[in-house]
């Protein structure tokens, strides 16, 4: 539904006008683990349509990204730009910068992110069939083998929450999901990740499958509500709030 003001409400939440405010952004998803260490970052293209910025831009950051130890670009059949450090000396006051305007606002997101989840574990609870139940029994089980390894863990996570979300059978709560991901990480279509996160998301995904699967609406609620805390837990340590 359109936006009174002609605006819609789940754009990023801050938009990148210079090459410093990507620097920052870049920083801060560094920082929340968007990307780890060791991590290839999207390529320009992807990764300038993700900030909504040009790719000149986008270049001169990823420069001065290099120039600070937070990056570095390879050539060859493993180029790219890889993520060097997960934190710098400028790290605290980048993420202050790129978040705190922001925070009222994310802070709303947050809660409105796990009011939809829980929404979502609940009608799906209401509405699997087995088709559904054979996904995510798949899906569960390949997050299990990923065993908290970086991308893999990432890859099969969101598998997992994807057929939480097709076994709902209502397609605008899958996108209205895929939507607010990006609303509580500005802009970026992934949840942040550290093997502490696989961890204790692990148990939980084990606890919504079976509560699904068991057709406990009340149960998946309550353990989606839960669980999609992590990556707000994540955001608000980055800021230390």
């Amino acid at each position: 539904m359109p936006h009174p003001d002609g605006q819609d409400p789940l754009t990023p939440v801050h938009r990148l006008t210079s090459v410093a405010a990507v620097v920052d952004r870049i920083i801060t998803a560094i920082a929340v683990r968007d990307f780890n260490p060791g991590q290839r970052l999207p390529a320009q293209r992807e990764l300038a349509v993700l900030l909504g910025v040009s790719r000149p831009t986008l270049r001169a950051a990823l420069v001065e990204l290099a120039d600070a130890g937070y990056v570095e670009t390879r050539r060859g059949r493993t180029g790219g730009t890889w993520v060097r450090a997960g934190d710098g000396e400028r790290t605290s006051a980048a993420v202050a910068r790129t978040l705190l305007p922001a925070w009222g606002e994310l802070e709303e997101s947050f809660d409105l992110r796990r009011l939809v989840e829980a929404t979502i574990a609940r009608t799906a609870a209401e509405r699997h069939d087995a088709d559904d139940d054979e996904q995510l029994r798949r899906c569960l089980a390949a997050y299990e083998r990923a065993g908290g390894e970086d991308e893999a863990s990432r890859t099969t996570d969101a598998d997992l929450h994807r057929a939480v979300c097709a076994a709902a059978h209502n397609s605008q709560l899958q996108e209205l999901s895929r939507q607010l991901l990006a609303r509580v990480n500005l802009g970026m279509p992934r949840e942040p990740f550290a093997r502490a996160d696989y961890d204790r998301a692990l148990p939980q995904h084990r606890e919504l499958v079976a509560a699904i699967l068991a057709s406990d609406a009340e149960r998946a609620a309550a353990v989606a509500r839960e669980h999609f805390a992590i990556t707000e837990d994540r955001v608000r340590a980055a800021l230390d709030v």
